[in-house]
C-alpha cells in the first residue's frame, strides 16, 4: 500500500490535524543509505514530521527543510519537502550503533545529543524564512512540537514512530500533528490534553492496524471529526545529471581547469539518494566553453 497523508479538521475548525503512514519512506531512506536500526529509526521520525509539515504549504513550488545539526554521534540530519507529499533526507553519519535506552527502545535522543533544529521554509520570497530551537529531547516529535508553541506561536502535539523490524528492515512508520487554532475553547483543550495523555505510540497504534483516519478518529472523534482531503507521500529524490552539470558549471574557472587538466572523470554522489554521476573531461570542457 502507498504512504500517505490525511488532512482533517475538528471542534468547528479549531482544531487542525494530520496523520501519515509512511513505511515505504522510511524502508525507502533505509536502502538509499544503509543506515543501522536507530539512525533509521530518527531519518523515518524527521520524514513523516516533514510530509506533514510540507503539505501545510501553499504554494506549488514552496519547499520545507528540516536540518538537525547536534553533537550526537549521528552529528545531523537533513530532510527537504514540498507540497505535494514529496520528501527526500539524508543523514549525516548513517551506521551509528547505540545499546537501547533505559525503556527498552531504539536510542534516537542519545544517537542526536545536544544540537539545533532549524526548519527553513523557501516560500519564493526574497528570503526564506528560518526558524530555529535548541533540541529538547531529541526524540524529534518533542522537539517539532517545542518548535511550534515557540517559533510559531501555534499549540501543537506531535506524535512521531518508526518500528525497525529485527532484521533492519521498516516495520512500521507514520505519526500525527494536531494544532489548536486561537480561538479554541478551554473545554476542548482540556478534554484534548487529557485525551493525548492517554494515548497508546504511534508504532502501537500502527501495529494494532491502525490507518491515518482511524489515528485521527481515536484522538478526535470526540470532537466531531472531519477528513478534508488525502495526498499521496513518499521519497522522492528529483536529482538528475542536468542538475548536477549546472552545479559543476557554477564552479569558478580555475577549479574547472584544475579538473580539466587532471585529465581524469569525475564522479559526483547526490547527498538525498547515493545516485552517482560520472562526467569525462570532455563534458567538463563543454561546461567551461558554455560558461
Amino acid at each position: 500500500m502507498n504512504d500517505y497523508i490525511v488532512r482533517a479538521t475538528a471542534a468547528g475548525g479549531s482544531i487542525r490535524a494530520f496523520a501519515v503512514t509512511s513505511q515505504n519512506m522510511a524502508e525507502d531512506a533505509r536502502n538509499y543509505h544503509g543506515t543501522t536500526p536507530v539512525v533509521t529509526a530518527a531519518l523515518g521520525r524527521l520524514l513523516s514530521g516533514a510530509a506533514m509539515m510540507g503539505v501545510m504549504m501553499k504554494g506549488e513550488k514552496d519547499l520545507l527543510t528540516l536540518q538537525i545539526q547536534c553533537g550526537g554521534p549521528v552529528k545531523g540530519l537533513t530532510v527537504t519537502a514540498d507540497a505535494k507529499g514529496h520528501v527526500k533526507g539524508f543523514p549525516n553519519v548513517p551506521d551509528v550503533d547505540l545499546p537501547l535506552n533505559e525503556k527498552g527502545k531504539l536510542d534516537v535522543g542519545g544517537a542526536l545529543g545536544l544540537g539545533v533544529l532549524s526548519v527553513i521554509r523557501d516560500l519564493g520570497l526574497k528570503e526564506p524564512y528560518v526558524g530555529q530551537i535548541a533540541l529538547q529531547t531529541g526524540e524529534i516529535a518533542e522537539d517539532l512540537t517545542y518548535y511550534f508553541a515557540t517559533s510559531e506561536q501555534v499549540p501543537s502535539a506531535v506524535g512521531l514512530g518508526v518500528l525497525v523490524s529485527p532484521d533492519g528492515t521498516v516495520r512500521q512508520s507514520g505519526g500525527f500533528i494536531l494544532q489548536l487554532m486561537p480561538f479554541t475553547t478551554d473545554d476542548v483543550i482540556e478534554k484534548l490534553e487529557k485525551k493525548i495523555t492517554e494515548l497508546a505510540s504511534v508504532t502501537e497504534m500502527l501495529e494494532a492496524g491502525r490507518t491515518p483516519e482511524q489515528i485521527l478518529e481515536d484522538i478526535l472523534g470526540e470532537f466531531g471529526l472531519e477528513i478534508t482531503d488525502t495526498i499521496e507521500t513518499g521519497f522522492v529524490c528529483d536529482c538528475s545529471k542536468e542538475r548536477v552539470s549546472r552545479a559543476i558549471a557554477t564552479l569558478s574557472k580555475k577549479d574547472l581547469d584544475d579538473i580539466i587538466n587532471d585529465g581524469e572523470a569525475i564522479e559526483v554522489k547526490c547527498q538525498f539518494c547515493n545516485k552517482v554521476y560520472r562526467f569525462e573531461v570532455d563534458e567538463i570542457k563543454r561546461m567551461k566553453e558554455n560558461g
